[in-house]
């Protein structure tokens, strides 16, 4: 009997049945670990994939993280490491939803489509603005004053470089440079617009 309990979440190769081995399992310290690393970016993701939909976008998130449990070996270097396998899961079972919804048949309701809600939850404004901050924070300096200045504040090249004393023309050079740091950053934490 306590064989029969190995598989089933404890990390170890269980007995399915009777002489016949279970798969090995994520153990429960990886698996949370994974969730608090990547679950908030994921959620953010999924929202934008599903349009605003919390209840298909949760549906998502738990079946991924169902398969990185049922599937540990392809997260070897850690939990640290899991986004992008995690996104591309979360991805392909997004397509496996939206494939079922397109066969199944279109539900009629008496509420017109503009008077739906987007289901925008203005706490994602604020992790979002605090993820943008962190990812920020790994930029040189001086990269990140140009960009705070031009795309936060909202000001031209030559109200930026007034404001940080350097010429309009750096400002430019360092914004180009920025953006194109800055861009595989927001890419690798799941930032970017799906």
């Amino acid at each position: 009997m306590a064989s029969e309990r190995q598989g089933t979440g404890t990390g170890g190769a269980g007995v399915a049945g009777e002489g016949v081995p279970a798969r090995p399992t994520m153990d429960r310290d990886t698996l949370a670990e994974l969730h608090r690393l990547h679950a908030p970016y994921l959620m953010r993701a999924l929202l934008r994939l599903t349009s605003g939909d919390r209840g298909r976008a949760e549906d998502i998130l738990q079946e991924t993280f169902l398969r990185a449990w049922q599937n540990p070996q392809a997260l070897t270097r850690g939990p640290e490491h899991g986004r992008p396998w995690l996104f591309t899961v979360a991805r392909r079972i997004a397509i496996d939803h939206f494939r079922m919804q397109a066969a199944r048949v279109k539900e009629v309701g008496d509420e017109a489509p503009e008077e739906r809600t987007t289901g925008h939850d203005p706490y994602d404004d604020v992790l979002l603005a605090h993820d943008v901050r962190d990812a920020l924070d790994t930029l040189p300096r001086h990269q990140r004053e140009v960009l705070v200045e031009l795309h936060m504040k909202d000001r031209s090249a030559v109200e930026a470089g007034t404001a940080l004393g350097i010429p309009a023309g750096t400002v430019k050079s360092r914004n180009f440079y920025a953006v194109r740091a800055f861009r595989p950053i927001l890419e690798q934490r799941g930032l970017t617009p799906a």
